[in-house]
């Protein structure tokens, strides 16, 4: 058994925490005392060191679990991503032998760095110009595998938080792809819906003379999320340059191709989600579970003739929704913050058209296109709440849409395929309830991957000076979202749970970090 010197700090602190506020200072230890201090410190070690080291697996879960809500209190999202993982890791942990895993996700689950900053912005009304303040983040998660990568958010949900679990989550997908890539997150509280170009130009300049210090293309490389895209991106690669004095191609990535951006980045996320979930409706020959005036040409093309429910508007939604059409599948539904807008018999390419329109330019929503043919709007209501019928669901709006009622809606619609286009879009409790109901099940880990590839390959674009081709830079995506899939089936094959794909995607990506960090010599004394 080993505790890495990360782990010891972290439990050292936790001490220092846990008595200053359980004794107050007039009976609690004498810190100035170094006997009565050791003594303290000594005895919360011990017994934390007990609660990860003792009893059964599912007690050594448990306290790995309690010590990382010790050290992140009142941290909901990130406790949620971090339990997801543990949990369902626990057949790889009762085959640990002489490797300790769960020592190690203790260290690996603590940012390596968490980096706030104040940013201010002007918004401009009738009245007059008014000043707001808000706290930017970067959390400069895991650096085991390559520098910092992963994206900015800004939204009005931003918290720490929130930025925490999105950098966990980024670590282990970024893994998967087998790039050399580490994980990070940014972003702040801010809607860019109703700004003008100012006024978001002004949000992403400030927000950048807080974070340029802190990144490089050899140390942390942002990308954008929701809320940043090429706009947002570049605005801030042109304050960067400002303030740095000298471009630097290779600092964001989600750049135009004007100026050192990939071919297909915008794509990327939603593309990927279909290419991942077309290798596994392959591999899982499900056209033999469909009816007989269905199954004509599935096998050659499994989206054929299917009835897919996409949730979100934004880039990941739309490009999804353009693959599976491509492909012969039936997209049914989208939805913004407002509501939801379906189509019984799934949207025409004129009527997509029209909503790359209405989300790229106009910036609007979508009960704009409420009097389409054959369209209907949803005040006030998500995709997951609407009891809709179909074969294959991608959740590509945001965290935690598909609540445990959304799950037996999608059961009872008869959907058997769910592929996460967002990150960790279902709950928990969700998950466990749809891995009993639906035979293919691809968490966001391994779905979602697409983004934040192409975002290496523009990395690797800028490195070379090199300019690929849309074909290029396609058919190594697609090369990629194989090769993830590939690997989480057989990492879940190796341990005698087939079709697990979330344990096959968290243990995988897990297990290449835990092998580089053991290389390192971060895990031992």
């Amino acid at each position: 058994m080993f505790v890495s010197r990360t782990v010891r700090t972290s439990f050292l602190l936790a001490s220092n925490v846990f008595y200053c506020k359980q004794f107050p200072a007039q009976n609690g230890p004498d810190f100035n005392n170094p006997s009565s201090r050791y003594l303290g410190l000594t005895t919360r070690l011990s017994s934390t060191l007990a609660a990860m080291t003792k009893g059964s697996i599912e007690e050594r879960i448990d306290g790995v679990l309690s010590d990382l809500k010790g050290r992140h209190p009142g941290q909901e999202e990130f406790i949620q991503a971090v339990e997801e993982m543990l949990v369902s890791m626990k057949p790889l942990f009762e085959k640990q032998g002489e490797e300790d895993y769960l020592g190690a996700f203790n260290v690996i689950a603590e940012p390596e760095r968490v980096i706030k900053f104040r940013v201010q912005y002007p918004t401009f009304g009738p009245d007059g110009a008014e000043l707001h303040t808000t706290t930017g983040y970067r959390v400069q998660f895991n650096s085991a595998l390559g520098p910092y990568k992963g994206g900015l958010r800004f939204h009005p949900s931003v918290s720490e938080s929130i930025v925490k679990f999105l950098g966990f989550e980024q670590i282990f997908k970024n893994a998967l792809t087998n790039l050399p890539i580490g994980g990070g997150k940014g972003g702040c509280v801010f809607d860019p819906k109703g700004k003008s170009d100012s006024e978001v130009r002004m949000l992403c300049e400030h927000f950048m003379k807080g974070l340029y210090r802190h990144i490089g293309p050899n140390l942390d490389v942002p990308a954008g999320d929701i809320g940043v895209g090429g706009r947002e991106i570049g605005y801030m690669y042109g304050e960067y340059v400002r303030l740095r004095g000298q471009p630097d191609m290779g600092v964001l990535t989600g750049k135009s191709t004007d100026f050192g951006g990939s071919k297909l980045r915008p794509e990327a996320t939603g593309y990927g989600l279909v290419y991942i979930t077309l290798e596994a409706l392959k591999k899982y020959n499900h056209y033999r579970y469909l009816p007989e005036d269905r199954r004509a040409g599935v096998a050659e093309n499994c989206f054929k003739g299917l009835k897919v429910l996409i949730s979100g508007s934004g880039n990941v939604a739309q490009f999804a929704a353009e693959k599976v059409m491509e492909l012969g599948g039936n997209v049914c539904s989208f939805s913004d913050s407002t509501g939801t807008l379906t189509s019984a018999e799934g949207f025409s390419e004129e009527q997509l058209k029209e909503l790359f329109h209405l989300k790229n330019v106009k910036r609007g929503r979508l009960s704009a296109m409420s009097d389409g043919d054959g369209l209907e709007y949803h005040t006030g209501k998500s995709v997951w709440e609407l009891g809709l019928t179909c074969d294959v669901a991608l959740p590509c709006a945001t965290q935690n849409e598909i609540q445990l009622e959304g799950a037996k809606n999608l059961a009872a619609g008869g959907c058997w395929c769910v592929a996460e286009g967002a990150n960790m879009p279902t709950t928990n409790e969700a998950v466990d309830y749809l891995k009993t109901k639906v035979d293919i099940y691809i968490p966001a880990k391994a779905a979602n991957a697409g983004g934040v590839a192409t975002s290496a390959l523009e990395m690797a674009q800028n490195s070379a000076r090199l300019f690929w081709s849309s074909e290029e830079v396609d058919e190594k995506l697609k090369g990629i979202m194989t090769n993830i899939f590939a690997t989480a089936y057989k990492t879940a094959q190796d341990f005698d749970r087939p079709w697990d794909l979330q344990f096959g995607a968290n243990a995988a990506g897990f297990l290449k970090v835990y092998k580089a960090y053991k290389a390192m010599g971060y895990l031992k004394f």
